[in-house]
Order: structure tokens, then C-alpha cells, then sequence
């Protein structure tokens, strides 16, 4: 592939909900641009951009894609993304780096979620959104309401630039607005608009023009005077309208038919922004400062890590995007975020599965390199003597956990190290060890995103799991003060153990743990107070009344005794161990459990399903609101009623709801709650004895 210049490049990320045509349209769109001699099929896994072996056997996208299609002597990267809402940050990835988005929808189905949270997301990176009303071949195809079922979404105003010719099974070609043209198939033919269509025709192109006027005050004086515009004024003012947010363009297509591949790609070379159209980027220097990244290539070099890969065949994979200054292959650059040196040997264009071999890319355009050894998402590389720093995007918080073990000793010594390999891939997965239940808990979007790492870890880490729904990290506090004393003493011939502890434990609101050093007289030697506070230290790791760790409580060490002889530091933890247990059982011990800020959003529809599933789940409404046909609802929910609430909530609204949650605070578990908990523990130990 031959090398491209800042101008002649444009990053568009095509996002949507699943099985609305993205992985086909970039089939069809290599295809007719003659970079590939046949169409591949989702269905027999032959596609340019499902080429993971999870893709296929799927048969739906879970990575992100680039293909580079060359038109008209530019070069379009479409990053093909997943529209299964499980994996929405393949999606977030691919916007950090795009300059234009082109939104998919079904022409029979209409708004779904993940077409709703692909809008959101280009809205939120400020990024020009094109629409694309695909499957017009579709029995029950249906432009208007399609087109209805977003407006009523969305507050930015629709504007078609092309109409269909024709719907269903008769969906010849499309009609163009911009040249009032029609395009036969898949557009080389280009005929008169019939009469049929005409009238609507001349309709939608005064509309569009109108809406061309807007994006200049002169382009809106020469209107007023003349009552037209020429075609290339009509683009100017697109240019400037689209760009600015003011409104969204929609075309037509049936991408896996091969229908309306000219025009689309017309739209996309003329109207999408080159990485020379954008705002200048915004990074920090090596001093903190922030400084603004024009992306010439004599800039200082700074190129953004947006997505990683792991192979096992070809090691790691990293993808990039140059903001500024050009990547020369085999140079040697800088991780400004590690504070280490790679060298970027055999860099590529990436090409789905495969990559062409690039000496050089130019700023704005978007790269391939293997085997870096510390570079990771989210990176920026520039050079040693200039670091540069990009921001990162913000991700979700993850919504669905499991609890993984290793199926065997062998996978035990690398489950940590694949664990982390996977999470470098994908910033929507995360895992830590949970010392509350001693578990180790993998995270993320739901159960799918779940399935698929774990899938991940055995094909590609030989690594063997097992999942099981993890336990709620309780806490064990404690309600009043209570004081208790121990004697430890063991006689066993010769030198024995002595030690008698008297403690008092109190709760405690802002620390977590306190010890103090109450004894008067020196009943207790000082070097024993800290064999003291290590035993209790040690309960409060273990939990006293149900397994959980201990937070919130001070101990006051205010007597005790000692021997001459017999007194020894083992003595005194076990005593203090011992005396903390008694104290802590007898202060009203209670369990807190961790509350999660919920945002639930659904169709009005749904409100009342919603609320009355929340109010069995325990949960506390903190407030409820209506924007453009969707409830949200605001809530406090214990973590424990959250586990599997993906599942339930894509059951209750047919997959059209959606919700976030975040760690908030903890509170103490309801009585009957508690009591339950404890005897469940109870159980589990009894079991383990046996």
C-alpha cells in the first residue's frame, strides 16, 4: 500500500448494534475498491475483519478491525467495531482515534442500544457522525421509520443526503441529493432520478441545501439573495455544519448486496474530516505543561497506543495512531508513560488479520507494530529527548464478576501474568485478588465479555479455568465497646509459654484500625505489644463471626501479665489473638456489605418493570428522570443483589436497557440478612472439617 499524506487520510470508525451490517459493508467496500477479488461471508468466517477464532465460530464481531480502503486516491481506515454492548470498549478504543463516525442502522429494526451508545460515544469524543440506514433489501425495510426511530432519539437534526430508490426487495440503487442523480446497484451506473421520486427528491434537496446555508454567514447571504448554491458552496457548508455537530447526514445502503458503495464513499471522501481538518490534539510535555499537537509531520513525534494485542505466533501487537511528527520503521523511540526505549521493528498498515509492510507513516495515520516489550494501551510513544503524553479515553466501570480458579497446579503458577495479559488487551476487563473472600475475581461488561477472555486465556495462554459466581466482600464491624481478657499458658516440660492479654475494642468512624498502648505499671513489657497487636492484626484478616475482614475498631491494650521465664512473643499474639476474638464477639459485631451507585436507563416502557425489580433487589431510589423517550433511574443497590444483573436487565427490556454502577459506600446488612451469612459460613467450615 503506498503511503498516504495527513490530507489524504480519513479515520472512520463504524459503530451500531450487532447484525446491523458493519463487518459486510467493509467486505463489500474492499471489495468494490478492488482490494480484494471476492466477498467474504460472516457465515463461513471468511470476512477481512472476523478473522479471531471466537469471531467465527460466533459469527459477530468482538475486536476491533482496521481495514484501509483506497478511493479516489484517498485512504479510508474504517475500524470495524462489535456492536454487542459486552464489548463497548472496542468501541470507545477506535473513537480516541477516529476523526468521523459512521452509525449503522438495521432499516427493519431502527434504534437499537448499541446504535444508542455508539451516538452517545461519538457525541461525548466530539466527533462529526454520519448515519447509514443499512439492509434496505430487507423484507419490512422501512427508511421513514427507521429515520423516525433515531430522530426521536437523538436532539442533532437528521438530514438525508440520499434517498432510497425503492425499499425491500425492490431496493434498486440510491438517489443522491447533492448531484439529484440516482446510482444504480452498486453505483458506477448513474441514470436520471425517475419521475416517481422526483418531487420527493427536489423536497429533501432544498432541505439540504437550507441546511448547507447554515454552516457559513455568507454561504447564508448568497441563499437569501440567489435562493441556491453551487455544489461546491453546498459541500463547503456541509463541511462546516457536519463538523460543528449541527446536524447528521443519512445515507442508504444494502452493504452486503453490494447497493450504494459509490455514493457512500463519495460522501465519506468529501464530507469526514482528514486528521488535518481536526482540532489540534491536547497532550503534556515533560515539564506537566499542556502543549497542542498540530498533526504536521515536522511536529515533535507523539502517537497514541490505542488497542493491543497478544499472538502467540507473532507476540504482541501494537496499534497507534501518529498525532504528530511521521513513524520511520526501525527507529528507536520512547514510551513517555513507562519511561523506556523500543525500537519499532517491521511496522505495518494494518489490514484486518494482516499487515503491508510501511517504511514511513505520516501524521494522522494509523500503524502496526510487533513485539514492543513494556508498550500497552493507553501509551504514548514520542522521542527521549521530547516525551510527550496523550491522554487516554475513560471506560465503563466493569458491571458483571466471577470468581476464576485454575484447573490445575501447572495453571496456577501463570494465572496472574495471563490475567494481566488479557486485561492489557481490553480496558473494560480488570481482575484482582479479593482479600475479603480470598478469591481471585475477574471483571467486566458482562457475561459474553466474560466467556470470550476465558475462552482467550485456553486457546491463546493454554491457561484452564474455572468460574463461579464470586462472594460479596462483606466487612465485620463492630456496634459498642466490650473489653475481654486471655491467658495463654502451656506447660509442656522445660521452657513453657505465658501470656495474659486485657483489651478493649471500640468502634471507630473515620481509621479503619487503631491500637494504643493503655498499660500502666508495666504488667507488660513494651516488646510484647507488638507480638499483641500482630495477633489481632491476624483475626482481623480472617474475620471473627462470619470469615470476613474486620474494619473500623480500636484496640486498647490496658493490662495484663507476664512471666519471667515463660513469657515470649508467640505467647502474647496467641493471648492478644485470642482476648480480640472474645472482646470483638461481645461489642454487638454486625456485617456491612459494599453499596453500589446504580443509572439504570430503559425504555418508558419498561419504568414500572424496573422500579418494582429494584425495590426486591433492596434498592434505594435516589432519583428518577425522562430524556427523549428513556426513564433513567438513580439508585443505591447492595453489590450483592448486582451480581447477574446484566442477564436480568437485557431479559426485562428485550436488550434495550442499559446501566452503570460504581462502587459507593458500605452498610450494614439487614439482621435476617447477617444471620443468613453467618450460617452459611458456619456450613462451609463444617464442611471442610468433615
Amino acid at each position: 500500500m503506498k503511503e498516504y499524506k495527513t490530507e489524504s487520510i480519513r479515520n472512520i470508525v463504524l459503530a451500531s448494534h450487532s447484525n446491523s451490517g458493519k463487518t459486510m459493508l467493509v467486505e463489500a467496500l474492499a471489495n468494490f475498491t478492488g482490494a480484494t477479488t471476492r466477498m467474504g461471508q460472516v457465515e463461513d468466517g471468511t470476512t477481512i475483519a472476523d478473522f479471531e477464532e471466537e469471531e467465527i465460530r460466533r459469527g459477530i464481531s468482538l475486536f476491533t478491525a482496521v481495514v484501509p480502503v483506497e478511493y479516489n486516491g484517498l485512504k479510508l481506515n474504517l475500524f470495524d467495531t462489535p456492536g454487542y454492548t459486552d464489548f463497548i470498549g472496542e468501541v470507545i478504543s477506535a473513537m480516541r482515534v477516529a476523526d468521523g463516525a459512521l452509525i449503522l442502522v438495521d432499516s427493519v429494526a431502527g434504534l437499537e442500544v448499541g446504535t444508542e451508545m455508539a451516538l452517545q460515544y461519538s457525541e461525548q469524543f466530539n466527533i462529526p457522525r454520519m448515519l447509514l440506514i443499512n439492509k434496505m433489501e430487507r423484507e419490512n425495510a422501512n427508511f421513514a421509520k427507521a429515520l423516525e426511530s433515531v430522530q426521536s432519539h437523538v436532539e442533532t437534526r437528521l438530514i438525508p443526503l440520499q434517498l432510497p430508490w425503492g425499499e425491500k426487495a425492490d431496493f434498486k440503487g440510491v438517489i443522491d441529493l447533492l448531484s439529484m442523480k440516482a446510482y444504480k446497484g452498486n453505483g458506477k451506473e448513474i441514470v436520471d432520478i425517475p419521475a416517481e421520486f422526483q418531487a420527493q427528491a427536489e423536497e429533501a434537496h432544498l432541505a439540504l441545501v437550507e441546511a448547507a446555508a447554515e454552516g457559513e454567514d455568507a454561504l447564508l447571504e448568497k441563499y437569501f439573495e440567489n435562493g441556491d448554491l453551487t455544489d461546491q458552496e453546498i459541500i463547503r457548508g456541509l463541511r462546516s455544519t457536519i463538523w460543528a455537530g449541527n446536524f447528521i447526514p443519512v445515507m442508504v445502503s444494502a452493504g452486503a448486496n453490494k447497493i450504494g458503495l459509490a455514493p457512500l464513499l463519495n460522501v465519506l471522501a468529501n464530507l469526514m474530516p482528514s486528521p488535518a481538518d481536526v482540532a489540534p490534539a491536547k497532550a503534556t510535555n515533560a515539564k506537566g505543561e499542556e502543549i497542542t499537537l498540530e498533526p504536521k509531520d515536522d511536529g515533535p513525534l507523539a502517537a497514541f497506543v490505542w488497542k493491543t494485542t497478544a499472538d502467540p505466533f507473532v507476540g504482541k501487537q501494537t496499534f497507534f495512531r501518529v498525532y504528530s511528527g511521521k513513524m520511520v520503521a526501525d527507529e528507536r523511540i520512547w514510551n513517555s508513560n513507562k519511561g523506556e526505549e523500543e525500537r519499532l521493528t517491521g511496522m505495518q498498515v494494518p489490514y484486518g488479520k494482516e499487515g503491508t509492510p510501511a517504511s514511513q507513516l505520516h501524521s494522522g495515520d494509523i500503524g502496526l507494530v510487533a513485539k514492543l516489550s513494556v508498550t500497552t494501551t493507553g501509551d504514548t510513544l514520542s522521542r527521549k529527548e521530547n516525551p510527550i503524553k496523550l491522554s487516554s479515553a475513560d471506560y465503563p466501570n466493569a458491571l458483571y464478576q466471577v470468581a476464576v480458579f485454575p484447573k490445575t497446579q501447572s495453571d496456577a503458577a501463570k494465572l496472574s501474568t495471563t490475567l494481566s495479559r488479557l486485561c492489557e488487551e481490553d480496558m473494560t476487563l480488570s481482575w484482582h485478588n479479593e482479600p475479603a473472600t480470598r478469591q481471585t475475581i475477574l471483571q467486566g461488561m458482562g457475561d459474553q465479555h466474560i466467556d470470550v477472555a476465558i475462552r482467550r486465556a485456553e486457546g491463546k495462554f493454554q491457561l484452564g479455568l474455572e468460574i463461579q459466581e464470586p462472594k460479596v466482600p462483606y466487612e465485620e464491624r463492630i456496634t459498642r465497646e466490650n473489653a475481654a481478657m486471655y491467658r495463654h499458658k502451656k506447660q509442656t516440660g522445660g521452657a513453657g509459654q505465658f501470656g495474659e492479654v486485657h483489651l478493649r475494642v471500640s468502634p471507630l468512624q473515620e481509621e479503619d484500625f487503631e491500637f494504643s498502648n493503655d498499660v500502666f505499671g508495666g504488667s507488660i513489657s513494651n516488646n510484647f505489644l507488638p507480638s499483641i497487636e500482630k495477633g489481632v492484626r491476624n483475626v482481623m484478616k480472617e474475620g471473627v463471626v462470619a470469615g470476613y475482614p474486620v474494619h473500623n475498631v480500636k484496640v486498647s491494650v490496658y493490662d495484663g501479665k507476664e512471666h519471667p521465664v515463660d513469657s515470649k512473643p508467640i505467647a502474647f499474639e496467641i493471648a492478644g489473638r485470642e482476648a480480640f476474638k472474645l472482646a470483638f464477639k461481645g461489642a454487638g459485631a454486625v456485617l456491612y456489605e459494599p453499596i453500589m451507585q446504580v443509572e439504570v436507563i430503559v425504555p418508558e416502557s419498561n419504568m414500572g418493570d424496573i422500579l418494582g425489580d429494584m425495590n426486591s433487589r433492596r434498592a434505594r431510589v435516589q432519583g428518577m428522570d425522562t430524556q427523549k423517550g428513556r426513564s433513567i433511574v438513580k439508585a443505591h443497590v447492595p453489590l450483592a443483589e448486582m451480581l447477574r444483573y446484566t442477564t436480568t436487565l437485557r431479559s426485562m427490556t428485550g436488550g434495550r436497557g442499559y446501566f452503570t454502577m460504581a462502587f459507593d459506600h458500605y452498610e450494614m446488612v439487614p439482621q435476617h440478612l447477617a444471620q443468613d451469612i453467618i450460617d452459611a459460613k458456619r456450613r462451609e467450615d463444617e464442611e471442610k472439617e468433615d
